[in-house]
């Protein structure tokens, strides 16, 4: 039987059983009038589809389902409101009420309308205000009074809390596993409830398309509902329970509750949102990026990690299938620094194919995509991070042989680490210590944030410096949320994080004397646990090396010591640090050369120079340099010696 031939069906039985309420309400009149009883006989007629599956779902008596019908007669029939006020011997109650019902149909019950019976409970029915409950008027729920009609569509009540949810991502095999997996937990025989299913994982897509394959395949209507906007009033949160739980023996509607963006610092409303997953009665699917505990009620808890390599390697190949041009090469590259979810490698493959002309060279082919993953994947990282533009080469870079040596090795690492860990095995001996994490140790101003710099531009990564002395709170708890946000945001960029003043959370770990020690030294750990675990490239800068705790450093794969720049050091800085287009005149690097200063300093005072000498109008001079110099000193608090400017031209 289709749609059309089932609504036919049930508007034939519902006005037929209408008719038949109709003569039962006739007949009570007529005894009225007469002042003779009326013998009430059960009804007999073919119960309208619609009725009988809410009667079986809601577990309704004949006597309740007669009362649905009586309150139905006032939507379906003009003149059904003079019958009840006839039938009740009250022209001032045009309605129907409970005692109506207790006297006019078969096998009455009292109970019927107390709060927990089904009518109520389910909200089926509304009971008007009035100091007699069975004096009140009586009527339909509007969802209910179309759902007898024929019609099933949303409650009005959830419209605007709840959307429909529709798989339009396609599943790697790893995410089809998640999909039979929750199959066979809600098909098993069980009892009681179902398990809740807690999808745990930070790609909000993926476990959405996971949620809808799995109520495509079981048949079921998926609506989500984002915990972030539930209300923080009980009342009206059961209300949300009830109307959902409606939906479900309705309609057959499933629920995804989407905790991604909860702020689970907020006690009161975490607390009440627990108690809705904790007795809400339908199939329900939690998405959250942290993991929530279970209370009584069963919980599944899944992991939804991005795809595997491999796995979006296929995802690349499919996607750039019909694009001119081979890019075996160029995937491999991709997927070792840029762990990147269905949706993205799909929209970087769009965005790709309307970017490249069959006339575009295969390097310009390989910039275009490669920057075009960059955008797509760059994390927002605003408030606790700032993106560094990399420009510097290098050349750029000043520092002993041996520094710039583990440097190279640290680009060689972030460059191949998809084959070292996947392809030659090394990933299966040990998931611990696969992060590359490195220490750049050295005085301010040596060139620690500059070689970052060099790296970010080399592999063509984003460079963010974190400041940790901003991510590090006093309050307990917080500063691992604040650490937990970057690595979150940053896991599928492939950036190169890098943590500035990383003394402020790695000093020597305390004696242990109270909760906040304690509490410290988890910071500690934590930290080094997400480095560990992070795809890409971080690091830690400090200027007291030895203020590091040594279990910590042992922990670090790289470590850099940049040293306080020589004579010969300071003269390749001072020829490098003034770019092409500057117009300089008379410089004697060799003298600079002698101003103790590190690399830092020699480009602020480059800088200042720059501005005097144009405020003058004329080429960079050592009468400019001095007169900036004198100013660094100044902000250093420190003299500057007459060794050091010696044979000079003095500025006039």
């Amino acid at each position: 039987m289709n749609n059309h031939e089932w609504q036919d069906l049930n508007k034939r039985y519902l006005l037929n059983a209408l008719e038949k309420l109709r003569q039962l309400l006739e007949a009570k009149i007529k005894s009225l009038e007469t002042d003779e009883p009326v013998e009430i006989s059960p009804l007999n007629f073919p119960v309208p589809p619609a009725l009988k599956h809410i009667s079986q779902q809601f577990r309704l008596s004949s006597f309740e389902e007669n009362i649905l019908l009586l309150c139905a007669g006032m939507e379906f029939d003009g003149g059904w409101g003079v019958l009840c006020a006839k039938a009740q011997g009250d022209l001032q109650k045009p309605y129907p009420t409970f005692s109506l019902a207790l006297a006019t149909l078969p096998n009455p019950h009292w109970n019927a309308l107390i709060p927990t019976a089904p009518l109520r409970q389910w909200r089926l029915l509304e009971l008007g205000n009035s100091n007699s409950i069975t004096q009140g008027q009586l009527w339909l729920d509007e969802r209910i009074t179309n759902y007898l009609a024929g019609i099933s569509h949303l409650d009005e009540r959830l419209i605007g809390l709840v959307e429909p949810v529709e798989n339009s991502l396609p599943l790697v095999p790893s995410h089809q596993n998640l999909v039979e997996q929750i199959i066979k937990i809600w098909t098993q025989e069980s009892q009681g409830a179902l398990p809740i299913i807690q999808l745990c994982g930070n790609d909000g897509l993926t476990k959405r398309a996971i949620s809808a394959s799995v109520a495509q395949k079981l048949g079921l209507n998926l609506q989500i509902l984002s915990a972030e906007i539930l209300p923080l009033d009980s009342t009206q949160l059961n209300l949300i329970q009830c109307l959902c739980e409606r939906e479900w023996l309705l309609s057959e509607n499933a629920l995804v509750l989407n905790c991604d963006y909860l702020d689970n610092t907020d006690g009161i409303k975490e607390g009440l949102i627990a108690h809705f997953i904790e007795k809400i009665h339908c199939p329900l699917i939690v998405n959250t990026r942290e993991r929530r505990f279970q209370r009584e009620r069963p919980l599944m808890t899944l992991e939804v990690d991005y795809p595997t390599t491999s796995e979006q390697e296929a995802l690349w190949q499919n996607m750039l299938l019909d694009t001119e041009g081979n890019f075996n090469g160029q995937i491999k590259a991709l997927v070792t620094h840029f762990n990147l979810n269905v949706s993205t490698i799909s929209t970087v493959s769009w965005q790709f194919k309307n970017v490249v002309t069959e006339n575009s060279e295969p390097s310009e082919i390989s910039h275009h995509i490669w920057e075009i993953c960059r955008v797509q994947s760059r994390p927002r990282l605003e408030e606790l991070a700032q993106r560094i533009h990399c420009h510097v080469l290098w050349e750029d870079l000043i520092l002993p042989e041996e520094e710039r040596q583990v440097l190279q090795e640290i680009t060689a690492h972030v460059r191949q680490r998809l084959l070292v860990y996947e392809h030659w095995g090394f990933k299966n001996k040990s998931s611990r210590g696969l992060g590359i994490s490195v220490l750049f140790a050295g005085g301010s101003g040596t060139g620690k944030t500059l070689a970052a710099e060099v790296l970010g531009n080399e592999l063509r990564l984003d460079v963010y410096r974190i400041d940790l002395s901003s991510v590090v709170s006093k309050y307990i708890g917080e500063t691992e949320k604040n650490l937990r946000r970057i690595f979150d945001a940053a896991e599928g960029c492939g950036a190169i994080l890098l943590f500035d003043e990383a003394d402020a959370l790695f000093g020597k770990r305390s004696e242990v004397k109270d909760s906040h020690d304690r509490y410290a030294n988890m910071e500690v750990s934590y930290l080094l646990q997400r480095i560990e675990a992070y795809r890409g490239l971080a690091i830690l800068t400090t200027n007291l090396k030895d203020a590091i705790d040594q279990a910590f450093l042992r922990r670090i794969r790289f470590i850099v010591q940049f040293p306080f720049p020589d004579a010969t050091q300071r003269a390749a800085i001072w020829q490098t640090v003034f770019p092409p287009q500057t117009p300089t005149e008379g410089l004697d690097f060799q003298k600079l050369a002698r101003l103790s200063v590190a690399g830092g300093n020699i480009r602020n005072i480059a800088l200042n120079a720059a501005f005097l000498a144009a405020d003058a109008g004329e080429a960079v001079q050592m009468k400019h340099i001095l007169q900036a110099t004198k100013s660094e000193y100044i902000k250093l608090e420190k003299t500057l010696t007459d060794t050091e400017i010696k044979g000079w031209v003095m500025a006039k």
